[in-house]
Formats: structure tokens, C-alpha cells, sequence
């Protein structure tokens, strides 16, 4: 789902995007499944539609708006790719609203992504990142290893779920390159599966790190003692001697 946000965060309505990418391609497969026994719709509509949307947004980025993307994709176990773009829309609109890709910025911030459930002591690399651009374009892409993991809990209940490793790269658009700049995400699974378990120490482990704990102390204390002795006496030997005749 994706929010509208203002230049200060707050959310303040709903994704309008992806509207007009549904419209176009609709209309796309009505002309070219029923193209001759329906009626052509007039050429102006999209056109209409293309102009609201061109003038909706730059009014949107003339206000500092930006947008919030978040949910969960089912995927499946195989090395696939999600990005965030506007390569789904028309390449005139897009021109009109950019004026051209060198102007599109892909600043972002990655709050949370994670590929399953989370268990007690995970780390996700990209949680709180954030790349932002200055006067510059570019594609950023996120190579991401995905680990299946399971994670066994005291109580003898699995959690199957995954952690990930990723390389990151960034690639500056160039005058001649067609393409439009976006964020991808590229995944790939590891054929091995890791499994972690929760243990309880036993009784006699905690005698031994006890016992571990007690011995340093006392050798720290004696070694101490030992120096400060050493020190006083000295101390003691440096200071002149007065003797009566």
C-alpha cells in the first residue's frame, strides 16, 4: 500500500499512481481483446486522464510531497526481484512529470524489511537505512542472500523463517541511458538452512563460571596487594635517614 506524505511526514491521503497505471493498461487490453465488435472509447479520454495526473503531480512535488510504501509479497522459493519505479507508467506522462529520468529522485528510507518472522536476536542489514541524493540520479540495487532458517524455541515449537545478508550498489544515470532510475531488490536463496536452538544452562555450568569468576577476583586481589606493597616500600627506602652521634 503507499500513502501520500507531506514534506513534514504526515500521512495525508492514498496512493493515486498507480491509478492511472491501472486506467492505461485496461484500456490497452479492452481495445486489443474487443477490437471489432466494441465500440472504440474516444482518443481524448486517456489523454484527460494523462493531463490531471501530469498536473496533480508536479503540484504534489512542488510541495515537498513524498510517499510511504509497506506491506508483504508472497514469493516464491526462487531467485526473484521486487523494485519501486515509474516504469509502469506511460513513457509521455512520466516525461511530462520529470522532465526527463535524469530529474528522478529515488531517495529513500528503509524502515524494516525482513523476509519471515522475526525471532529473538535477528538482525536485518537494511532496517533503518537511509540513501538520500543531491542534485543527482541513479538506481540503487540490493543484492540480497536470503539464509532459510529455523529457529528451535525451549519449548520445542519451530519458527521457519529467514535471515539475509546484501551488497549494495549505485549506478548514476547517464545522459544517453534509456532506462528510468528505481530501486530494486534482487534476492536469491542459499541451498543450506541454519538451525538455532535455545538452550538452558545446567546447574553445574553455573558452578564452573562461579568458580571461574571467584579464582580471578582473588588472583586480581593478590596482584594488587603484591604492587602496592612493592610501591609503599619504595617509598619508604627513598626518604633520607637522620641518625644522633
Amino acid at each position: 500500500m503507499q500513502l501520500r506524505l507531506d514534506k513534514y511526514g504526515h500521512i495525508i491521503g492514498t496512493e493515486y499512481l498507480s491509478d492511472l497505471v491501472e486506467k492505461e493498461h485496461g484500456t490497452h487490453d479492452h481495445d486489443h481483446g474487443h477490437e471489432h465488435d466494441v465500440e472504440k472509447k474516444p482518443e481524448h479520454t486517456f489523454n484527460e486522464d494523462a493531463d490531471k495526473m501530469i498536473k496533480s503531480v508536479k503540484l504534489a512535488m512542488e510541495n515537498g510531497e513524498g510517499c510511504r510504501v509497506y506491506g508483504a509479497l508472497d514469493v516464491q522459493r526462487v531467485a526473484g526481484n521486487f523494485h519501486i519505479s515509474v516504469h509502469g507508467l506511460n513513457i509521455f506522462v512520466a516525461n511530462q512529470i520529470f522532465d526527463g529520468s535524469s530529474h528522478v529522485n529515488v531517495s529513500h528510507v528503509i524502515h524494516r524489511l525482513s523476509f519471515g518472522p522475526e525471532y529473538p536476536g535477528i538482525h536485518n542489514p537494511l532496517d533503518d537505512t537511509s540513501r538520500i541524493l543531491h542534485d543527482t540520479s541513479g538506481t540503487f540495487k540490493y543484492y540480497i542472500k536470503v539464509v532459510p532458517t529455523e529457529y528451535r524455541y525451549l519449548s520445542k515449537g519451530v519458527l521457519p523463517t529467514n535471515q539475509f545478508s546484501v551488497t549494495e550498489y549505485f549506478v548514476p544515470i547517464r545522459p544517453t541511458d534509456r532506462s528510468w532510475p528505481a530501486v530494486y531488490f534482487l534476492y536469491d536463496l542459499s541451498p543450506i538452512t541454519v538451525t538455532i536452538r535455545e538452550e538452558r544452562r545446567n546447574f553445574l555450568h553455573f558452578i564452573t563460571r562461579l568458580c571461574a569468576v571467584l579464582g580471578g577476583t582473588f588472583a586480581m586481589t593478590g596482584m594488587l596487594d603484591r604492587w602496592m606493597y612493592r610501591i609503599i616500600e619504595s617509598i619508604s627506602s627513598s626518604k633520607p635517614r637522620s641518625g644522633m652521634r
